[in-house]
């Protein structure tokens, strides 16, 4: 899970270098994992508790639990350009004084990755506060209606205020596993805004947020028609076979 830091400095106390004990990922990894990383309190030398917990609901999730990645996209806000000049009957382009205005309106775009089979809910919200928040937890409840959900994010405030956790006690199903500060990096929902934004976002202006919302429904149903399990880790690289051997003599 924790692997620490390999060949930096000498083992001894509090090494950071030296892997954790337990038996390694069957899928792709070498090294030693930490024992039962989901729900165990284990602290020792090189190892990082939120961190390890968080990689082992995506290696080893509990039995009969959805665990989830979400997180906030935005603000999007929308733009608007005017269309392009055409062509003079002589060939000549026709100059057009620049006109270009940013809406007041803003645009905050919620999703949820479901990482066994990389499944995504999107919701667009003209705020980023505990109320929408909620309603998209409720739309994440909907869409997964067996089984606890494990609700990987950052805490942010609307994420962990005195509303979202009254809200919770209601909604029993639903956990919340916070990652490290600093760590957007554990966040898979992170690699898939990625790929969000390139498909929906990209190349393109908004004259209102109903743009940007039929935007993210187009862009949501067509990943998710080729969507594919999100595999935590790197894959091995590829291995070259020499496809010729020369031999020089002296």
């Amino acid at each position: 899970m924790d692997s620490g830091f390999s060949g930096r400095g000498r083992a001894g106390r509090g090494d950071r270098g030296r892997p954790l004990t337990g038996p390694p990922h069957p899928a792709r990894r070498g090294r030693a994992l930490a024992p039962n990383p989901v729900l165990d309190a284990v602290e020792g030398p090189g190892l990082r508790p939120k961190r390890t917990r968080i990689i082992g609901l995506y290696t080893h999730p509990p039995d009969g639990a959805t665990v989830l990645c979400a997180d906030e996209l935005g603000p999007v806000i929308p733009r608007t350009f005017p269309p392009a000049p055409a062509w003079s009957p002589d060939g000549r382009r026709i100059k057009a004084e620049l006109d270009y205005s940013r809406g007041p309106e803003k645009t905050w775009v919620y999703g949820a990755l479901r990482v066994r089979d990389g499944q995504q809910i999107t919701m667009t919200a003209s705020s980023r506060n505990s109320v929408f928040y909620q309603q998209f937890l409720q739309q994440v409840e909907d869409a997964n209606p067996t089984g606890e959900l494990w609700i990987v994010t950052d805490n942010l405030s609307s994420h962990n205020s005195l509303s979202t956790r009254t809200w919770l006690e209601e909604h029993p199903r639903i956990h919340h596993a916070f990652i490290p500060v600093g760590a957007c990096w554990l966040n898979l929902q992170e690699g898939w805004w990625r790929i969000f934004r390139k498909t929906a976002l990209a190349g393109r202006s908004f004259a209102n947020p109903d743009d940007i919302a039929q935007a993210t429904t187009l862009a949501t149903d067509q990943l998710n028609s080729r969507a594919r399990p999100w595999v935590w880790g790197r894959t091995a690289p590829p291995t070259r076979s020499l496809r010729r051997r020369y031999v020089y003599l002296l």
